[in-house]
């Protein structure tokens, strides 16, 4: 929570308010709603994956769904009249190879805010990892364009407020759709706020209002739009794409949280003691 602290207090500071409070936050609040798309584009990601489990995802917790389909109508509408022509620009003059370049940079300035969660979450080993993955690749993978590490058999292993909450047993609680931030649940959401105002590359940089920080929103919005594309175009093909949204949501999230707790058979724990060595069998006599 000491990043939090500073950031307050830099805030505050009256030698660092040449800019007007006003400007401040509508800054705040552009780049809450660009943090969104991130994360719109991710959970996009996941209905793709998790649309055929659609039917046997968790049971949803949905009190507001007359507002938030009218939300939902909203937010594709605003994609579809603003982010899709933007992604579908740059998808049209740039190489795949350029842009999983772009994305393996982009993830690698994420890997701070992941070792803390790791750390939150009590898992040590995963932290060490990480933060070996981010030495690596911004030194040897040249500012993360390349995912160097993970040859050396660091996979990647992300981690988030959201996740560390329900680590240690919060509930998801309601879900929400909001336009340009797209689906949420009360703790992603509260987990969400914390993930934008205490990452440490945005902190140590002097926050999202720098150049640095602009850029970066605007460049992982655009990115993540579009290795997210399809997933967008399926849900076109969906019988009620609200509810594909919602369910696919809950089944992504329910699915870190489970990875977090170490409940997911599929992942393994890096925490974990390693399994005892199997006795060979006895040779058979001649």
């Amino acid at each position: 929570m000491a990043p939090m602290r500073s950031r307050s207090i830099r805030l505050r500071d009256p030698s660092q308010s040449a800019r007007p409070q006003g400007f401040r936050r509508h800054v705040a609040v552009g780049a809450m709603a660009a943090a969104g798309l991130l994360a719109a584009a991710s959970n996009a990601q996941a209905q793709a994956e998790a649309t055929p489990l659609a039917s046997a995802g968790p049971a949803s917790n949905d009190p507001l769904e007359g507002f938030n389909r009218a939300s939902f109508k909203l937010g594709m509408s605003l994609d579809g009249a603003l982010l899709a022509p933007i992604t579908h620009g740059y998808m049209a003059v740039t190489p795949r190879v350029v842009r999983d370049r772009v994305s393996a940079a982009i993830y690698n300035l994420g890997e701070p805010n992941t070792v803390m969660n790791q750390v939150l979450q009590g898992k040590p080993r995963q932290a060490v990892r990480s933060s070996a993955r981010f030495v690596v690749n911004s030194t040897v993978g040249v500012a993360g364009l390349f995912d160097v590490a993970a040859k050396m058999g660091l996979p990647p292993r992300g981690a988030d407020f959201g996740q560390t909450f329900g680590r240690w047993g919060a509930g998801p609680g309601a879900y929400i759709y909001v336009p340009l931030m797209g689906p949420l649940n009360v703790r992603d959401g509260v987990g969400r706020a914390l993930d934008i105002v205490t990452d440490p590359v945005s902190l140590f940089v002097g926050g999202l209002e720098t150049d640095f920080g602009k850029a970066r929103i605007a460049t992982t919005v655009v990115d993540l739009r579009a290795r997210t594309d399809s997933a967008y175009h399926a849900l076109d093909d969906a019988a009620d794409p609200y509810v594909t949204t919602r369910s696919a949501y809950a089944q992504y999230r329910e699915a870190l949280v489970r990875e977090a707790t170490g409940e997911t058979e599929a992942l393994p724990d890096f925490d974990a003691p390693p399994p005892e060595p199997t006795p060979s069998p006895p040779a058979a006599n001649p």
